[in-house]
């Protein structure tokens, strides 16, 4: 029995091919000619546009069962998506594959040389610690400081100078009502803690009071402590370069020996007075007087042989400043030594001469 009735049958399409002249150009006979749709019928045996699908549809869709419903009516067949075309832009990548490999090395290389240049170390050298400090901005100085160089320019000016102790009580007695004790105390406190007022302390010398005039001495503990703090700051300027450090330690140990010579004390009563609980600072003193001691041998040996010369004699003879400085010229030309340096020796011998006389009297 016929699964669909007389009136519902679908009907056969046929196909018809047209006869091709003999005329035709070459060119037209290889020409593909769509193929014809066929339309498929619905249950009522008509014709169904929105299901009409092409031969090669056809032929390009699987098989599969047909399948009916209970009623006999016919399912349409599913219909296979249409291959999307390809955009313009993946067709010229597909046509042209060795220009899209040359950009992909390219656009690779670019991408090591950017990566190379940020991991290599910079051509640019570091600004030295000097150039750093150089390049930041000025402090802006204390208001009471602006007012002490403005009445006292001799203590507080361009130039720095030991002040006197109690200058504190001083500055309030002649200005009570001009500063405020803690604003003066503060500035005060800056003022004697800067590296330039504390390389006119390690200068040694005179304080000086309000007036400016030149009062008591420094004491030794206080220039060696200027002394030590200066060479501090410089070497946390310049660094740990080892020619540079060595260099500041033979600077330090030669101003160590000059600050003990203009104390006028024994070695023993100099070391006693300044000796701190820093054992660094008191081993670079103790390398200072080392030296110190070993200079002065040397000095009191070139003493000997002067006096033992026969210019000594002769200028002893004279004793005249003149005839004593022809002498020693004479001496170090006998002896191929620079005379300036030979007159130095021969002062510091004599002068250690005298202390030791002072003391043992």
């Amino acid at each position: 029995m016929n699964a669909f009735p007389d009136h519902a049958r679908p009907v056969p399409s046929t196909i018809k091919m047209a006869t091709l002249p003999d005329t035709m150009p070459e060119q037209e006979l290889h020409t593909p000619i769509a193929p014809p749709s066929l339309p498929v019928h619905n249950v009522a045996g008509m014709p169904d546009p929105a299901q009409t699908i092409t031969v090669a549809t056809a032929l390009a869709a699987p098989d599969a069962p047909e399948t009916r419903s209970d009623a006999g009516a016919q399912i349409p067949m599913p219909q296979t998506a249409a291959p999307q075309a390809a955009a313009p832009g993946e067709e010229a990548a597909a046509q042209r594959p060795g220009r899209a490999h040359r950009r992909r090395r390219k656009s690779a290389g670019r991408t090591e040389a950017t990566e190379a240049q940020a991991q290599a170390p910079s051509s640019t050298p570091a600004p030295a610690p000097g150039q750093q400090a150089a390049a930041r901005a000025p402090r802006r100085t204390h208001p009471v400081l602006e007012q002490l160089a403005a009445l006292y320019p001799q203590l507080f000016g361009a130039v720095f100078r030991p002040l006197k102790r109690g200058i504190f009580q001083d500055l309030i007695a002649a200005h009570p009502d001009a500063f405020e004790r803690a604003a003066l105390k503060e500035a005060l406190g800056l003022h004697t803690r800067s590296t330039r007022y504390l390389h006119s302390v390690a200068a040694g010398g005179k304080r000086y009071d309000l007036a400016g005039q030149p009062g008591e001495d420094l004491t030794p503990e206080h220039v060696l402590h200027a002394l030590l703090e200066v060479h501090r700051r410089r070497q946390a300027r310049t660094g740990a370069d080892a020619a540079a450090t060595a260099d500041a330690q033979a600077q330090l140990r030669r101003r160590m020996v000059a600050a003990f010579e203009a104390s006028g004390l024994t070695r023993e009563a100099y070391t006693e007075r300044v000796r701190s609980r820093d054992e660094a600072a008191n081993a670079l003193l103790e390398e200072a007087l080392a030296e110190w001691a070993a200079r002065n041998a040397k000095d009191e040996a070139l003493l000997r042989a002067f006096e033992a010369s026969s210019t000594s004699q002769g200028s002893a003879e004279a004793h005249t400043p003149e005839t004593q400085r022809s002498a020693e010229a004479q001496f170090a030309a006998m002896y191929g030594l620079e005379p300036r340096s030979v007159t130095q020796a021969l002062v510091r011998a004599r002068r250690a001469r005298r202390q030791a006389g002072t003391v043992s009297g």
